[in-house]
């Protein structure tokens, strides 16, 4: 009967135990091995940032000078206003500005801010009860009175439709305690907005010491606020009928935003006037393709009452005309990256984005891509290793980061002896075949 144990080549197996007992003492004269014998690909490792940077200088050396561009068409824009500006309002995108970074009083423009907060902090049902300070303040005035209790949804309309600062400090010292500690809370907010050139003293922006922002600033807070259902019902109300609590005292308060009723789409926001911010409003329009923010700051002084209307409304038809919408985003298929040290030798790269924005007829998107020439193991999937950087006019937009498809483990003994052993293998079965 025929022996069926297979034969064993005693004299390689010997040579193979020996080598592997030998490479466990020295990992590196295997992983050494490995690289010559197994994975021999030869990569330079180019300094990427340097050919993006060279690329990138080429690039815009050879683009036309877009800003002088932009700034021809927004000369066309006369405006009467110390500081003006125009926001993309679901971006936060600066379309147009003229000293739109200038700190400036803002006058009762500053109730955007106070009402977002009572609307975030408190009740619409909440009670508001009157102090002494609150029934003392200067026009414009409900006239309510100590110890007076009202329901916090109607002293909202009386601050936004007619801008009422008794409303505004009763409020305040109802939602922070005291005048000071909910300025407190509008500055966090400010903040939180990334407002930075924001400072509020007061609630109803009556001139105080310290109290400014810019065109820039107050647009974004005015972006966030219309995102919220009930700011917006309240400032888009034409009137408001309400009581006191105790009394029954009646009142009835009627919006004084007559930019409402002069554009399509006009949704809001404030107005505001004092002796040192002079005649201040910001604005907006909601069209199906985009939302608009306008702010006027020092817009004349009596008996100029109307130039803030003007000036709103060459704003927002500047932004309507000569922007539509655009997507920007670009699709990018990327070469595998080589990673170094890594089981898996090269991983793919994916972007993904959504970039659909209003873009001026006369700006120009540039991307650039910053991807390594070569990644080192070990690399996970889903791994940021690069980042796309969009640019309008030179000035960076946004930056989608760029993610690996696979991953690719750090080669270690095991993956080193596995490959080898397996070379081994298929060299003797060649061997015994011929």
């Amino acid at each position: 009967m025929k022996n069926l144990k297979p034969k064993i080549d005693i004299k390689l197996f010997i040579v193979a135990l020996a080598t592997a007992i030998f490479f466990l003492i020295n990992f590196d004269i295997l992983k050494n091995y490995y690289d010559r014998t197994y994975n021999q690909t030869e990569y330079n490792k180019i300094n990427l940032e340097k050919k993006i940077k060279e690329e990138n200088m080429k690039a815009q050396e050879e683009q036309p000078d877009t800003n002088d561009q932009n700034q021809s068409v927004a000369s066309k824009i006369k405006l009467n206003s110390l500081a003006a500006l125009l926001l993309d309002g679901e971006n936060n995108r600066v379309l147009f500005d003229a000293n739109g970074y200038e700190k400036l009083p803002m006058a009762s423009t500053t109730k955007i801010m106070t009402c977002i907060i009572a609307l975030e902090q408190g009740k619409l049902d909440d009670v508001v009860k009157v102090s002494s300070y609150a029934a003392g303040m200067p026009d414009v005035q409900l006239n309510i009175r100590e110890g007076e209790q009202y329901y916090l949804k109607d002293l909202l309309y009386a601050l936004m439709l007619e801008s009422h600062n008794d409303v505004a400090v009763a409020i305040a010292e109802h939602i922070g305690g005291t005048v000071e500690g909910f300025a407190t809370m509008m500055n966090d907010k400010a903040r939180a907005l990334n407002c930075f050139d924001t400072n509020f003293v007061t609630p109803s922006g009556l001139d105080a010491e310290g109290h400014y922002t810019t065109a820039r600033d107050l647009a974004v807070i005015a972006s966030y606020a219309i995102k919220n259902k009930d700011f917006l019902s309240i400032t888009n109300t034409p009137s408001h009928k309400f009581k006191e609590i105790k009394t029954g005292r009646t009142f009835t308060v009627t919006n004084k935003n007559k930019f409402l009723y002069m554009m399509d789409g006009a949704i809001g926001v404030k107005t505001g006037f004092t002796g040192k911010a002079g005649y201040c409003f910001v604005g907006a329009v909601k069209r199906p393709d985009r939302t608009l923010i306008s702010v006027v700051l020092g817009c004349g002084w009596p008996p100029n009452k109307n130039l803030k209307w003007i000036d709103t409304k060459r704003l927002m038809t500047y932004g309507i005309e000569n922007y539509e919408k655009k997507q920007i985003f670009e699709e990018k298929i990327f070469n595998p990256v080589y990673v170094e040290d890594g089981q898996t030798e090269f991983v793919g790269l994916k972007i993904s984005g959504d970039l659909n924005i209003l873009i001026g007829k006369d700006e120009k998107v540039h991307i650039e891509y910053n991807i390594p020439e070569y990644l080192t193991a070990p690399v996970n999937k889903g791994q940021q290793v690069g980042s796309a950087k969009y640019y309008i006019n030179g000035k960076l937009y946004t930056e989608i980061p760029i993610y690996t498809t696979e991953e690719s483990k750090k080669i270690d003994f095991k993956f080193c002896l596995r490959k080898i052993l397996r070379l081994w293998g298929l060299q003797y079965d060649k061997e015994k075949q011929q």
